[in-house]
């Protein structure tokens, strides 16, 4: 059995290898594909293309468990928000064993994912600041 633990919400899942149906997002096996067979939101923008950054993770533990990375993630990679030297795209990195990973807070879509957003700071609505609505 393979374990993949998702943080911040530190929800772990457990599969046999090559098990998984494939869900048509990212490669087989990927981090995307198992975040999406759990019912795990992780953003996609591209549909798992490795065209985007929005499925970026930070790897906490278990590297070596993943596939190596090839020169399309890397290119991709340097425009992510928040690279770090344990940084992989979700679409591409492909689960070989147990992996703890990390979806940063500015690649939770919460409009999709079901909350409200934490990257807005003191936002309020029109009106509420003192503000004239037209």
């Amino acid at each position: 059995m393979i374990k993949v633990t998702f943080l911040p919400a530190n929800v772990t899942v457990e599969f046999e290898p090559g098990a998984l149906a494939y869900r048509h997002h990212g490669k087989p096996g990927s981090l995307l594909d198992v975040a999406l067979n759990f019912g795990i939101p992780l953003e996609h923008a591209c549909g798992g293309n490795c065209a985007c950054t929005t499925c970026h993770v930070i790897v906490r533990q278990g590297e070596e468990n993943l596939s190596e990375m090839e020169d399309e993630e890397a290119d991709r990679l340097d425009l992510a928000a928040g690279l770090t030297l344990h940084s992989r795209l979700g679409c591409q990195a492909v689960v070989r064993g147990d992996v703890v990973v990390e979806v940063p807070s500015w690649n939770r879509n919460w409009a999709s994912e079901g909350g409200a957003s934490i990257n807005l700071g003191e936002a309020v609505p029109a009106g509420r600041r003192g503000e004239r609505e037209f």
